[in-house]
Order: structure tokens, then sequence, then C-alpha cells
């Protein structure tokens, strides 16, 4: 292992001081006004997928298509570098939701392949979810979604590995990486995706356009409400047809999972994979929501015309309390001899043996390959290898973090979870 990287400690979060590149892309992007004219995205995703037009339209799609668009439209502090980035989200999503409804008219069998016996991984964002998932996919049984995949899920058609058996949807997702690391480097500290890195399969949800993806691009509070109303049994139905495809391409059947989103989901979770495994983890919501903001303001650098810390700080203090109120009540739709609950103060070296009880519980051998591959991505892969971030609530936030904390306490009463 090289040496430890520094502590980062932000003198400008909410007033930021841009690099010489940071500035160019702005200046360069701003002089390019983003429309989105929702007939001119779908021609694009269609001339993209080389398909028909058929998207699958038999849920209101196209409503949700409509106020996802006109959500983002309402959000007018958004620079036109962000307003191109969810441009092209949208059509990405809808270039691939269109490959998919015409890859299942051609291989209709895809619908009944059997996805068994997931392990999920549920969580709040930074409570070591991504470390867990990232652990057991490392086991070769086990098939999970790396960031390229999840941004690119079905290939257009035509499009396949190139002579050197390079994917060009993982091309992509490398390109945007390195681009991002020139442009805003503190990422990799606070959540690298580098394209193998494991992603969340709510990215796959999407397609559908019907998760909560879109709030951690956009000031969106229209979406938000509309997307809690939605029925998610319908949409999570969809998602596992996406992970069918994804099996049917590339294999395995045997998933690993995870997602924040399925904190306040687990009754649509549970009911689209009933012999799941879950692995909860549980972490101080403060330490979730100043990372959640700190990275949110970082980011809005380069998204928005200005950082509003107040509005970071009421927005995500609130999205994180309802995620967490529905996961207090809906923990026990999920049977206790099929979940773990995981604390983040216990979780880092203590791994092998959580993995051990969860394998156990989900009825599965924990070999000595795997166990072997666990021992090697713990030793490659030290926690804050990117470099810590230095959180300070109280100067960037105005706020302590014991004052935030005390919005929290019924989630302290009802799982282990430790003071930070």
């Amino acid at each position: 292992m090289g040496a430890a990287v520094d502590d980062i400690d932000f003198d400008d979060l909410t007033s930021p001081v841009l690099t010489d590149i940071q500035r160019q892309v702005l200046e360069f992007t701003e002089a390019k006004p983003v429309e989105f004219d929702v007939d001119r995205m779908l021609a694009e995703a269609r001339d993209q997928a080389g398909v028909g037009d058929d998207l699958d339209d038999t849920d209101g799609f196209a409503e949700r298509l409509a106020v996802h668009v006109a959500a983002i439209e309402a959000d007018d502090g958004l620079t036109q570098l962000a307003r191109s980035t969810l441009r092209q989200r949208v059509v990405r999503l809808l270039r691939n939701r269109l490959s998919l409804t015409d890859l299942i008219k051609r291989y209709p069998e895809i619908e009944s392949i059997a996805i068994d016996k997931p392990f999920i991984v549920v969580g709040m964002p930074r409570s070591g979810t991504t470390h867990l998932v990232n652990l057991i996919a490392s086991d070769p049984r086990r098939r999970a979604l790396p960031y390229w995949e999840s941004q690119d899920p079905i290939p257009a058609l035509g499009q396949g590995p190139d002579i050197f058996g390079i994917d060009p949807r993982f091309a992509r997702a490398k390109a945007e990486h390195d681009a991002l690391m020139i442009s805003a480097p503190v990422v990799a500290a606070m959540h690298d995706r580098f394209p193998e890195a494991i992603e969340e399969e709510v990215e796959l949800l999407d397609l559908d356009l019907a998760s909560y993806v879109l709030e951690w691009h956009a000031r969106v509070p229209n979406w938000r409400d509309y997307y809690l109303e939605l029925n998610q049994h319908r949409h999570y139905a969809y998602m596992k047809k996406v992970l069918q495809a994804l099996t049917f391409l590339r294999g395995p059947r045997t998933w690993v999972l995870k997602s924040p989103q399925h904190c306040e989901q687990l009754g649509p979770l549970m009911a689209t994979f009933p012999d799941a495994t879950v692995a909860f983890t549980h972490r101080d919501p403060v330490a979730v929501v100043q990372s959640a903001i700190t990275m949110m303001a970082y980011s809005d650098r380069l998204r928005r015309r200005s950082i509003d810390p107040a509005w970071l700080l009421d927005y995500w203090s609130d999205r994180v309390h309802r995620l967490l109120s529905a996961w207090v009540r809906d923990r026990d739709l999920v049977p206790a001899e099929r979940s773990i609950d995981v604390s983040f103060h216990h979780l880092n070296g203590n791994e092998i043996p959580l993995l051990e009880d969860l394998y156990r519980r989900g009825g599965v051998e924990l070999t000595p390959k795997a166990r072997s591959r666990f021992q090697n991505y713990l030793d490659d892969n030290p926690r804050g290898k990117h470099g810590r971030i230095h959180y300070d609530l109280q100067r960037h936030f105005g706020i302590s973090p014991d004052q935030l904390r005390e919005r929290f306490g019924f989630y302290f009463n009802r799982f282990d979870v430790r003071p930070e």
C-alpha cells in the first residue's frame, strides 16, 4: 500500500474557488443553452438504439417522462453543464428502454429467467453499503452491477466488443470518469464511481423513470413527491425484468444488489425478490447527512449558479428522515432468519464473521475460494484509501452534530447505532 492520503478539508465549500479547468468548462458550456424537447430526445434515442420506437408505454411511462422533464425544467438554478448532463441522461435512459423492449421481443424467454436468492444490501448512503456490496461481489459465483453497465445496461443493436474485447459502453464510462477526475478530483474520496465499481440497481429502475435518483442530480421536490406516490410494485417488477435481460446477456443468475432507496421500498423489494437474504447497514444519520450534503455542495460548484447550504441541510435531513422512518416502520417485512443488521462501527475489521452469518442465513456455502477473494478485497481496499473528507457541519451548514442528531432519536431507539 502506498503512503496514507491526507485529509481533505474544504476552505471553499460554500464559496467555491474554481480551478482554471472548471472555469473553462463552465464558460464553454454556458454559451450553449440546453433544451429539453421530449420529441427531439426521443428521436435521438431511437437513432442511437437502431430499433423501433416501442417504449412499452403500458403503465403511464409517457406521463412519468413528462413529469421527470418538468421537474428538471423547474430547477432554474442549474448551469448549462448540469442541464446538458441531465439531458444526456434522459436520452440514455430512453435509448436503453427502447433497446430492452426490442431485445425482449426478439428473445421472449428472457422474462422466464429466474433471479434466485439474491443477496441485497440495504442501507443509507455512506453507511458501508458500497464496501459491503463490493466485498460480496468479489465472490466469483455472484453477479453484480458495475457502474459502466448500470449506465448503459442494454447494448445498442449491433454494438458489441471491439477487436480488443472492449465493450463500447465500458469505454464511454471510462472516458467520462477520466474527465471527472480532471474537473472534480475530490469526488473519488467521496464516492469513486470508476467504471468497474459496483453500482446501484435503482439506475436500472430509472429505465422506468420511477426512482429517487433524480433528487441527487437536481432540486426536484416535485419529482420526490411524485415518486413517493408511485406504485413501486410495478416498477420493481420492471427492474427485475432488466436484471433478467442482464442475466441473459452476461450471466450468471445469482445476484448481489444494493441501494439506499430500498429503505423506503421494502414492501415492493420483498414482493419482487421473496427469497432474498438482506444485509441492513446502519450508521449515525449525522454522518450520512453531513457526507451527503458536503458531496452535494462540492458537486454544485459545477452544477449550480450558486450554492445554498441551508437548502441542502433542510432538504437532505428531511429526505434521510423520510427514508429512515419508512425503514423503521417496515424492517420486519424482511424475515429475521433471512436478514442481518450491521452497525457501521462494527463493520470495519469484522467483515468475515458478518459474511459467514449472511451466507448461513442465505443457505449458501462460504467456500475457501470465496473467503480468499474476500480477504484479498479487504487487503486491497482499506477505508479512506482515496483520502478522508474532513467534515464541519457547524462551519459549512450552521448546525452542530448534536442538534442534527436530535431529529433522529426514533432511529437510534430502533437499531444498534452509535453516535459518531
